[in-house]
């Protein structure tokens, strides 16, 4: 059977919509964000097209039929998400955000769990519930899977009766606090069992309410780029949550916590498309139209035509990487884990250089705020650093996979599971 990337009826109709959405709703507020200098503002600024996005089904997109979304495929919501980010990153970024912070209960969740948690964001038709995923540790994030008891996630949770109390600190949580500042909805919490075990034994996700007594929103970080996403410091003050809050068991947390970012790392792919294709497009424009004192327009000039072209094959090159990756991750029930984490540090990585090749291209002026591109650069720059880090995470799991006695360089490019994730 041959291989086709044609996309169906359907799908480009999703991607039609996508960017009707996204030019007509997001490009309003797109240049107005990074005019509001306090950046809680800024997020609070995005509120209303949020609520808009979840009017048009996005926000339930990636939750099952059978939880009350819509269920959408990985690559379909790569399709939807490219036509998003090439208008503006922060809205998406919120979206992303809610995904990973219900990831741990779509995946692993118990029907009570599912019905408990997901429930509420299938039925939320205005947006109002933020999720949050709260990962990284005010001390860091890059060895959280560290089998030293001394070291790795210091957030902890212990087990009182038929409660669990969690007690830790974290940062750089999107989402983390809510639309009026207080908390959001539900933290996916990532934290220890017992912290006398390293993490795998005792790491675990623990589902917390923000309305728990003991959730603290403490400070908003001002951020260089994405102005309108929140990621704030969030503590757990001894928040004591049901013993039913605990999804899967203690130790489990590592396959949870690389399920979620896993659907992160593909979906971040096609963010960073978005982001690419709105430099391309801007500097296409901006050469053909732009004489700069010579005859003609510049891309008569090979220089300019050959920097066109490499850029249009980085961002090509990063779309089929994208879309490989989540059919992959998908026909695997998420096992296929190793192209999501090449698209992440790939596309991230690619995105920096393209924007910025596109601004040599235009020249001094792309470091005004007159063009888009400044703006750009500034929000691709947290790619590589965010959604674990491309060096302090991505690059080390990959690492890990080539040292496996099973691993077959072969794998990815035939869709077949990794030997060591065979159930």
């Amino acid at each position: 059977m041959p291989i086709d990337f044609t996309l169906s009826p359907e799908q480009r109709a999703l991607q039609d919509g996508a960017r009707t959405f996204a030019e007509g709703v997001l490009a309003p507020i797109a240049a107005q964000i990074d005019a509001i200098a306090d950046p809680a503002e800024a997020f609070y600024s995005t509120r209303a097209a949020f609520r808009e996005m979840a009017r048009a089904g996005f926000t339930k997109s990636f939750i099952p039929v059978a939880d009350g979304g819509l269920g959408f495929g990985l690559v379909d919501f790569a399709l939807a998400a490219e036509e998003l980010a090439r208008v503006d990153v922060n809205v998406l970024t919120t979206l992303l955000s809610s995904g990973v912070g219900l990831r741990p209960v779509i995946q692993f969740g118990d029907a009570a769990q599912r019905t408990l948690f997901l429930q509420p964001f299938g039925e939320d038709a205005d947006g109002e519930l933020l999720a949050a995923f709260a990962f990284t540790e005010v001390g860091g994030g890059a060895n959280f899977d560290s089998a030293d008891a001394e070291a790795g996630v210091q957030t902890i949770a212990r087990r009182d009766g038929d409660a669990w109390v969690v007690t830790g600190q974290k940062h750089y949580t999107a989402n983390g606090s809510g639309w009026h500042g207080k908390g959001a909805h539900l933290y996916s919490v990532v934290c220890r069992t017992d912290p006398t075990k390293g993490a795998r034994e005792s790491l675990a996700v623990v589902m917390v309410p923000g309305d728990a007594a003991g959730v603290q929103v403490i400070d908003v970080y001002d951020k260089l780029g994405n102005r309108g996403v929140m990621t704030p410091r969030v503590h757990f003050e001894e928040v004591r949550v049901p013993a039913n809050h605990l999804i899967g068991r203690p130790g489990q947390g590592l396959e949870i916590v690389s399920g979620a970012f896993n659907w992160t790392a593909a979906l971040i792919g096609a963010a960073c498309v978005g982001v690419m294709r709105a430099a391309f497009d801007y500097a296409l424009d901006f050469a053909k139209s732009e004489r700069r004192l010579g005859s003609g327009p510049i891309i008569e000039h090979q220089n300019v035509g050959y920097m066109l072209a490499d850029i249009k094959m980085r961002i090509e090159a990063a779309r089929y990487l994208t879309w490989k990756s989540c059919h992959y991750l998908e026909q695997t029930d998420g096992r296929g884990e190793e192209l999501a984490i090449m698209t992440k540090v790939y596309c991230s990585e690619l995105a920096v250089q393209v924007v910025y090749d596109a601004m040599r291209l235009v020249g001094v002026e792309s470091y005004t705020k007159k063009t888009p591109l400044e703006r750009l650069l500034r929000d691709a720059l947290v790619f590589p650093l965010y959604d674990g880090g491309n060096m302090g995470v991505r690059r080390r799991q990959l690492h890990g996979f080539f040292t496996q006695p099973e691993y077959d360089s072969m794998l990815a490019a035939q869709g077949r599971v990794p030997p060591w994730k065979e159930q």
